[in-house]
């Protein structure tokens, strides 16, 4: 299996299956002397970490990060970081019944067909546990970050799940971390676990809409045509598993709007140019404009589900599928941290990648 590798100057290569022994991710261009310890990055894969509550999957893993290489007194070098994550809660037989047998709506088809054979023990490298990898090398970005642009903030929640909706006149990013939902609104939290539970217990699963907020990011990173910074962000979201639909800014909505509605009209502020509005998403021809990145991505509903599905095995026969084993019933619950932990990569890779070039923004306005 190629391309396993995501970034240009901050590269991460992930490896490793659902099942396996471990799983991780090698970090090759990291800014040397960038302060990185297992327990910095622990932080941000305890966010991910499955088994915390009832509503996400019950696989209880610690998902204790190890750095291997590339940091020497608690500083990286510049060389390349290998980061591993072991697994110790694996209950292969649950698979067993699907060895031979393709689940609708996930990729087990697609594997087979392409390399005639695949992981089916929770469905290997296609296996969501493969975004714990990704948190890992987030966090190391992160850390970068913060050396490079002090006040940078990047912070993710969930603005839907199935039929509930977040109201955004009650929106509170003080509440994003005090629910299970990732929702900047408490207030609403246990209408979504009371219809989350209802739709565990009928043996369903439902879809999500994350979004992802960068604060702070300066103007002028990205490039025009083939390097857009909202390229690199749209293929880094829809890389995600179950990802099925990624929007910047406005998104599709501005299909709806007249060029009055759209246009982010331009002011010149104290510290330089300010907007009216922000239907931009913080991108503007690939460009950033040093208002907030938004990003937005839509995940499908968890394909492993106790409700009887037609399919067919892999000698063609029709069969009725019913998938055993601990999978959460909102996969997007879990996706809030690899979404940011992916828009912290590529920031990173393009702020590295402006440095190498351009150094400081050439044009100066006021």
């Amino acid at each position: 299996m190629s391309i396993n590798s995501f970034g240009h100057l901050f590269r991460v290569t992930t490896w490793g299956e659902s099942h396996g022994p471990a799983l991780g991710a090698t970090v090759d261009g990291c800014p040397p002397n960038v302060e990185v310890s297992e327990e910095m990055l622990q932080v941000w894969l305890d966010k991910r970490r499955p088994g915390q509550n009832k509503n996400m999957t019950q696989r209880n893993e610690p998902d204790a990060v190890r750095i291997l290489s590339g940091v020497f007194d608690g500083k990286t070098t510049g060389t390349p970081i290998q980061l591993m994550i072991e697994n110790t809660d694996q209950r292969s037989k649950d698979y067993g019944d699907i060895a031979n047998t393709f689940r609708p709506g996930h990729a087990d088809i697609t594997y087979h067909q392409k390399y005639g054979n695949r992981d089916y023990r929770g469905g290997g490298r296609s296996s969501a546990r493969e975004t714990a990898a990704r948190v890992a090398a987030g966090g190391i970005a992160r850390e970068a970050i913060k050396a490079l642009v002090p006040g940078l903030e990047i912070k993710g929640y969930m603005t839907q799940m199935g039929a509930m909706e977040l109201n955004r006149d009650h929106f509170d990013w003080d509440a994003i971390e005090t629910n299970d939902f990732w929702l900047p609104d408490s207030s609403a939290a246990p209408e979504w676990e009371a219809y989350l539970q209802r739709l565990r217990k009928d043996h369903n699963s439902v879809g999500a809409i994350i979004e992802v907020v960068a604060k702070g990011a300066p103007a002028g990173i990205g490039a025009p045509i083939y390097g857009k910074l909202d390229t690199d962000l749209a293929a880094a979201m829809m890389s995600i598993n179950a990802v099925k639909g990624v929007e910047i800014g406005e998104g599709m909505s501005s299909a709806m709007l007249t060029g009055t509605q759209n246009a982010d009209e331009i002011f010149m502020g104290e510290n330089g140019p300010e907007y009216s509005s922000n239907h931009a998403g913080g991108i503007l021809g690939g460009i950033s404009t040093g208002q907030d990145i938004v990003v937005r991505f839509a995940v499908k509903p968890t394909s492993s589900i106790l409700t009887p599905r037609q399919s067919i095995r892999k000698d063609g026969t029709a069969i009725e599928v019913v998938t055993k084993g601990r999978h959460d019933p909102c996969v997007g619950i879990r996706a809030v941290p690899v979404g940011e932990a992916m828009m912290a990569c590529v920031l990173l890779d393009h702020l590295l990648l402006h440095r190498g070039q351009v150094g400081e923004n050439q044009g100066q306005i006021g």
